[in-house]
């Protein structure tokens, strides 16, 4: 099982324009579930807690587990027994391939969504949002040995985590999702190699298809 860091947001209007205003919002909620789905049965999703995206990795977990019990016969149970075989399974997968990193700082913030994790790392606060959102990428990325990289929409946070990320993990392989916009595509547009880029990172919204080939694929050749 390969790690997967994942830096996505959905940009809110009261921040800087240059992300709102080029923000490609289904896109970016398109990507997010598509690598879910895609990565979640075989590695490993880590990334720093947003209210935005993690509603969306847990939909997606959910509904993987339910359409398996779907396809299965399961006429000799009760419903309470199915719910209870489902609640397992679903606990077993999410501890097991997705983590999730909150800074102690929002305690008080935290989204309801953050309750059905079980693999949550809390990093603590210094006692202001940019030293104590500093220490949880730290420790984020430096407690694991990353395989790849996915970065989808957002704001200033995905700038900061791109370069954080390439000097912690030069080998790993790095995927900017510029079709969703905002602070991905400027990370694209100006400080990703030439000779990395790809016109389907642009333009391409099948992102199954997209992940399937340049993640997925790939990641069986590491």
């Amino acid at each position: 099982m390969k790690n997967i860091f994942l830096s996505a947001s959905i940009p809110l209007p009261e921040r800087h324009p240059k992300y709102y205003d080029t923000a490609d919002i289904i896109a970016i909620r398109d990507a997010v579930i598509a690598l879910a789905s895609l990565v979640l049965s075989k590695h490993r999703i880590i990334w720093g807690g947003h209210p935005s995206i993690t509603p969306l990795i847990y939909y997606v977990i959910e509904r993987t587990i339910q359409n398996e019990f779907l396809e299965k016969d399961f006429e000799e149970l009760d419903s309470e027994e199915e719910k209870k075989a489902v609640e397992k399974k679903l606990k077993s997968t999410i501890s097991k391939h997705v983590i999730l990193y909150q800074s102690l700082f929002f305690k008080d913030k935290f989204p309801a969504d953050n309750d059905k994790f079980e693999n949550i790392v809390y990093t603590d606060s210094s006692g202001d949002i940019q030293n104590s959102i500093h220490l949880m990428r730290e420790r984020m990325l430096s407690d694991y040995k990353y395989d790849a990289a996915v970065f989808i929409g957002g704001m200033d946070g995905i700038e900061v985590e791109y370069k954080m990320f390439i000097e912690k993990h030069p080998h790993a392989l790095i995927l900017p999702i510029a079709s969703t916009g905002a602070a991905t595509k400027i990370v694209y547009d100006s400080i990703f190699p030439e000779h990395k880029k790809n016109e389907r990172f642009l333009k391409d919204y099948g992102y199954m298809s997209l992940f399937q080939k340049f993640l997925m694929d790939n990641m069986t050749d590491m």
